[in-house]
């Protein structure tokens, strides 16, 4: 335990000193990926702008550091604008306000942030599809597409605003929408063997499936590793709202899927099965997303099965700190060699935003501190 903590706090303090220092450059503004060293700025409506200002906010609550505070501030101030005018609002809502509002919420009270997440709750709420129970993930990427009947495997992270919504109002109604979009996964979504599908489409109209699709996996019926990631955290999260036991088995089967399939550094490849001709670059985004479900998962079971699942987080996350992390360079980035959109070529080996996130909330958590932003 002494050595787990002494890396545990090391690796803690040079989280600090990056933050501290890459904020300088980075201000109030939305990172998605790193190129070359230095993170490409997004939009504030692309779905990881929640991912900065929840780094901010982790390491505030540890430092309370006013400046990173005020950033963070300052982040979902600029989101009101998306918020208000921007048409294609779409799942990934529980992304940009959990880790914005609720997390300024839950961290200093401000009466502000409850109701911009209340209201982005809502909004989710409202892409609820009511003939085949699910949450509408995108809207048309092109002119003509129709993509209404879509859900995809990611949503699964966006659910706890909805929780949090009911927790909040006393309102049944937004967990009640959560809870049948994760029956849905559980139905559609996770194999027997514990892999998932990415994406599933439905007839939006008579809630029927249609099919599988590939998505950011090789092929539909391969085994995206970040899509296992989001599983294993995603089913722990509604299991921690809803204390239904079918969610805890499932976020325990996606988990012995995906760590039965780690190699010996423990990180993942970007997808688990793949054709020997196929590259298989890492994803330490899927990593980290995996280890801070873990690290949940083994709160949630039986004592006799905890230390199965702390143990694999904690490894985890170690092999990231030590293997992946970049804490010397000028790398913007704290992990390296994620993959974003293999199939698409989009950021095949580079520091990913929502990577980071997850690694610095699984060291935050292995430091002690339990009270979750979800």
């Amino acid at each position: 335990m002494a050595e787990q903590l002494l890396w545990v706090n090391t690796a803690w303090e040079q989280i600090v000193k990056k933050i501290e220092r890459t904020s300088l450059r980075i201000g109030a503004n939305f990172p998605h990926a790193s190129k070359d060293g230095q993170y490409d700025l997004a939009e504030p409506y692309w779905w990881t702008a929640g991912f900065w200002p929840g780094i901010l906010w982790q390491v505030y609550r540890d430092t309370q550091n006013i400046k990173l505070m005020n950033l963070a501030e300052e982040c979902e101030q600029k989101l009101d604008t998306v918020q208000q005018n921007y048409y294609r609002l779409d799942h990934d809502m529980g992304f940009m306000w959990t880790l914005t509002s609720v997390a300024h919420y839950k961290l200093t009270g401000n009466e502000d942030s409850k109701r911009r997440a209340l209201l982005a709750a809502n909004l989710l709420m409202g892409r609820f599809n009511v003939n085949g129970d699910f949450i509408r993930a995108w809207n048309p990427w092109t002119e003509g597409e129709d993509n209404s009947g879509v859900a995809i495997i990611d949503c699964l992270m966006n659910l706890p605003l909805l929780y949090w919504a009911s927790e909040e109002t006393g309102d049944p109604r937004f967990k009640s929408v959560a809870k049948k979009h994760a029956d849905t996964v559980l139905e559609h979504f996770i194999r027997s063997d514990g892999a998932v599908h990415h994406i599933v489409r439905f007839d939006s109209e008579t809630g029927e499936r249609i099919e599988a699709v590939g998505g950011q996996g090789y092929c539909p019926f391969s085994a995206w590793s970040r899509g296992a990631a989001w599983a294993i955290y995603g089913m722990t999260l509604s299991y921690h709202y809803t204390k239904e036991a079918n969610y805890l088995e499932a976020a325990k089967r996606v988990a012995h899927f995906f760590l039965s399939h780690l190699p010996e550094d423990r990180v993942p490849a970007w997808d688990f099965r793949l054709p020997r001709d196929v590259e298989s670059p890492k994803d330490s985004s899927a990593g980290a997303i995996a280890a801070s479900g873990l690290l949940l998962l083994a709160e949630k079971v039986p004592a006799t099965e905890a230390a199965t699942y702390q143990k694999a987080g904690e490894n985890i996350l170690e092999s990231l700190y030590k293997n992946y992390g970049d804490w010397d360079g000028a790398e913007e980035g704290l992990i390296l060699h994620g993959t974003s959109h293999f199939p698409e070529g989009k950021y095949t080996d580079n520091p990913l935003i929502y990577g980071d996130y997850y690694f610095v909330e699984g060291i935050a958590r292995l430091k002690g501190y339990r009270e979750l932003f979800w």
